[in-house]
């Protein structure tokens, strides 16, 4: 193994251990225990993206942004769901900073991605 490659499961190991993956595993165990909270929340998941595609090709449905918007409220309004949609944000926070930062040192441009 090189050191890059080393130095990729040290990573991994210290992201598995952070605060954030932690708060986002046991958000994500008690919302998706919940078999009508996981429905909602794949529900939301497959909208945003589909929503994210379109945006990309050139114009997102206003249905199903309106759609999007109203099932996001829903899940807001649910103490689980709302605390695993926070961690999870947390957490992708955390993963898009690491992101930044290995894309910084090799001059990558990461302005589609992070835009």
């Amino acid at each position: 193994m090189n050191d890059i490659e080393q130095a990729a499961n040290e990573l991994a190991a210290l992201l598995r251990s952070s605060r954030e993956y932690s708060e986002f595993k046991s958000a994500q165990d008690a919302a998706f225990s919940n078999a009508a909270t996981k429905a909602l929340l794949d529900d939301y998941r497959k909208l945003q993206l589909k929503v994210q595609a379109a945006e990309l090709a050139g114009g997102a449905d206003e249905e199903d942004m309106l759609r999007l918007q109203k099932l996001g409220e829903l899940l807001q309004m649910n103490p689980v769901s709302s605390e695993y949609l926070f961690a999870q944000f947390r957490l992708n926070n955390l993963l898009g900073k690491v992101y930044k930062t290995l894309a910084d040192a090799v001059d990558a441009d990461l302005s589609s991605v992070c835009d």
